[in-house]
């Protein structure tokens, strides 16, 4: 569908769930002229004044038959599982249902670039968008990251460019959905609490490319074998890219600089080493991915250098902290799975505390063991899936439970020495014992503070 075929007006609407993005498809879909039930399992939300001012109705504590089947219509928010009883029961009664992106999408005028991957997703997002606005380009940055897609729909110019971070809680639902530029970062087993299995969760994460055209590009890890399987179908062009394997034709990394090499053999160089400021070489992937999507857009190179000369990470995403007696603290609360927390590892030398563990999501903690071994790490375990980690590493490492984030600062502390490196890197979601990964990896700057200041004082008493 086009903006000017979709159209809501006098429909009933149901939104389920009233986190960000729902509160913003309930706002959208009033002001495109619908009569709005948001509808929440909790008793009490953010912002209930402002919305029944809006004139969005609230229906808290729980979803109900009645209301749900008399809609015209049902928007998801992320994280409202779609097989859920209730929503087959609607969608069996012939009601239309569909994601907060499907609907977004379906009233945007300007141009997609969507960005997806197990991992990497929020740094390469917001480093495509500010390389596309060095290069003149009209930026909205947003989606699973920042600002939900209905809250720039009416921003939306046939000159923007709309770079939006794509979960696969977003994209299963995707129906219409159309991106110029889908960017596949890479793939892992993730989510497993959500999906079925990895087959399922394989699916959503390849219906970014589903409604693709041969004018439009596929962005792809070639170093990341595992992209290119559910990239098989996509009638798109494909520009690669790859920090290790040699391409003929690409983005890659040569004599200290990203260059897209071209078919004929020649060499552009996009971006010099020298001006990243990212920790650990997983990061660095995602900006040969960003920068793969502004040299489709044909921004220059060194427009492209100046945003990632001034592009130093994003909280929370290997974050340095601070140093407390030579030892590194380092907050990479995003790494929300194995493969992450792998990545993550990797970024570091000998001589490191990993805090591991949170609401087990899937994978193999096992995974870890070699990278840890290697590295002569200590480990922390947290949260519900404590025994899990212990049971996945102990045969190979050191591990000691923690009851809390203050504990287990603390005891990463203890257990490291100078020139040591200690980094939150949980490998598991952190709904267990906070709201989501940023609450979690502001408690552990906190505590990484408090330990700061009580290592002040006693040095100063000592002398």
């Amino acid at each position: 569908m086009t903006p000017s075929t979709f159209s809501v007006a006098g429909r009933k609407v149901v939104v389920v769930g009233a986190a960000r993005s729902g509160v913003a498809a309930a706002a959208l879909l009033v002001r495109r002229g619908a009569t709005v039930t948001l509808t929440d399992a909790r008793a009490q939300i953010d912002g209930e004044a402002e919305l029944r001012d809006a004139g969005v109705r609230l229906e808290l504590g729980g979803h109900t038959d009645t209301t749900m089947l008399a809609a015209d219509l049902i928007v998801l928010s992320p994280g409202v599982p779609p097989a859920q009883p209730l929503i087959a029961q609607a969608r069996a009664a012939g009601i239309p249902v569909m994601g907060e992106l499907e609907l977004a999408s379906r009233w945007l005028r300007g141009r997609i670039v969507a960005i997806t991957g197990t991992k990497g997703k929020s740094t390469t997002t917001t480093l495509t968008g500010r390389m596309l606005e060095a290069g003149g380009h009209r930026v909205l940055v947003g989606g699973n990251i920042g600002h939900a897609l209905s809250a720039q729909v009416d921003q939306s110019t046939d000159d923007t460019i709309h770079v939006v971070e794509t979960s696969s809680f977003q994209l299963e639902s995707a129906d219409t959905f159309h991106p110029w530029i889908a960017v596949l970062l890479n793939f892992s087993p993730d989510h497993l609490d959500r999906h079925a299995d990895i087959a399922e969760y394989a699916a959503a994460k390849a219906r970014i490319f589903a409604n693709q055209t041969t004018s439009d590009w596929a962005v792809l890890n070639a170093d990341d074998e595992a992209s290119h399987a559910l990239a098989h179908d996509a009638r798109s062009e494909r520009l690669l890219f790859a920090t290790d394997r040699p391409l003929r034709e690409g983005v890659v990394v040569a004599d200290n600089a990203i260059v897209r090499r071209r078919r004929d053999g020649s060499d552009q160089v996009l971006v010099p080493l020298s001006a990243v400021k990212l920790l650990g070489r997983h990061l660095l992937a995602d900006v040969l991915a960003a920068a793969a999507v502004a040299s489709i857009a044909g921004v220059e190179p060194d427009a492209m250098t100046r945003a990632v000369e001034q592009f130093t990470g994003l909280e929370h995403a290997l974050e340095p902290v601070t140093e407390i007696g030579g030892v590194r603290f380092v907050n990479d609360s995003k790494a929300t799975n194995v493969e992450a927390a792998l990545r993550a590892i990797q970024s570091f030398g000998p001589g490191l505390v990993v805090i591991l563990g949170g609401r087990f999501k899937g994978g193999n903690f096992g995974d870890l063991a070699g990278a840890l071994r290697e590295r002569r790490a200590s480990v922390v375990a947290i949260g519900e899936a404590a025994p899990l980690v212990r049971d996945g590493l102990a045969a190979a490492v050191p591990v000691h439970p923690a009851p809390d984030m203050s504990a287990a600062v603390r005891t990463a502390f203890a257990l490291a020495s100078p020139g040591d490196t200690v980094v939150l890197a949980p490998a598991c979601s952190s709904f267990d014992m906070f709201r989501d990964y940023a609450e979690r990896g502001r408690v552990f700057k906190s505590e990484v503070a408090n330990l700061e200041g009580e290592w002040a004082r006693n040095t100063a008493h000592q002398q």
